[in-house]
């Protein structure tokens, strides 16, 4: 994971886009399953522009004039632990990690083998097992086991670069769930909501000449200190405590997705 240390390049300046809202979090099936799955209220997406020419490789310049902006200091939000309210990142930051997540899949064929591999049926219910205790998660199902247990004998169906891939990270944040989450017995919710966040957040083009169509954002997993420590996605580590930057390179925007276990 690279760490930014770098004084961060003048070159990137941030505007906060209030009226560029995720509309989709705000309908009513999904406001009902992120409830069902203890994520509504603690999930949050943001819209911010830049000005300048981005490229992949200056991660780290990037991320760290994002953190430093104004209009990112006192426009970002972030979840307090106690009292459990909604804030703004409103601190100095002094060094930040950018995990660069690849996001090459366009296809929710990608997880046809959950299906192949018997882990849900076909007819959508996901496999059940006796419940197993892992950190902070019951795993009552074959599912999570797949999510969370290396040691489970279909575990590596998917391989570590799939893991890696945004598509999947979405996927696994989405079925985990937060503190009180009530687990589907069917997989179509997860999927359904995984390919519409992902297709709200992603940005894909058309190749003129290969007609191919492939991704162009780029994704960071971010985190960020200032004096005191982490202060950003929050003071706490969790699994399910995440914050990823979104970059469209072309329309020059970056979106912030949020959420605090």
């Amino acid at each position: 994971m690279a760490e930014g240390h770098v004084k961060p390049s003048a070159k990137f300046t941030f505007r906060f886009l209030p009226l560029k809202v995720c509309r989709w979090l705000e309908s009513k099936d999904v406001k009902e399953l992120f409830a069902k799955w203890s994520m509504y209220g603690r999930m949050a997406v943001q819209a911010f522009s830049f000005d300048q020419y981005f490229q992949a490789y200056q991660k780290d310049d990037f991320v760290l004039a994002f953190f430093k902006d104004p209009n990112v200091i006192s426009n970002l939000k972030l979840l307090s632990y106690s009292p459990v309210k909604w804030m703004t990142l409103g601190t100095d930051v002094k060094k930040v990690e950018a995990k660069h997540v690849p996001c090459k899949q366009i296809s929710m064929s990608f997880f046809d083998r959950l299906y192949s591999e018997e882990i849900v049926k076909e007819s959508g219910h996901i496999v059940k097992c006796l419940d197993v205790f892992y950190n902070d998660f019951c795993i009552s199902d074959d599912l999570r086991k797949l999510l969370l247990l290396e040691e489970y004998d279909k575990y590596d169906i998917f391989s570590q670069a799939d893991r890696e891939e945004f598509l999947f990270c979405l996927f696994k944040h989405l079925c985990l769930g937060g503190a009180l989450c009530q687990f589907e017995d069917m997989i179509g919710p997860y999927l359904e909501t995984t390919r519409s966040l992902y297709k709200e957040l992603v940005s894909v083009q058309k190749d003129s000449e290969t007609q191919v169509i492939r991704t162009i954002s780029t994704v960071f997993k971010v985190s960020a200190y200032d004096e005191n420590g982490m202060c950003y996605p929050s003071t706490q580590n969790h699994e399910q405590t995440f914050a990823y930057l979104i970059v469209d390179p072309l329309k020059r925007h970056v979106h912030v997705l949020y959420h605090c276990f």
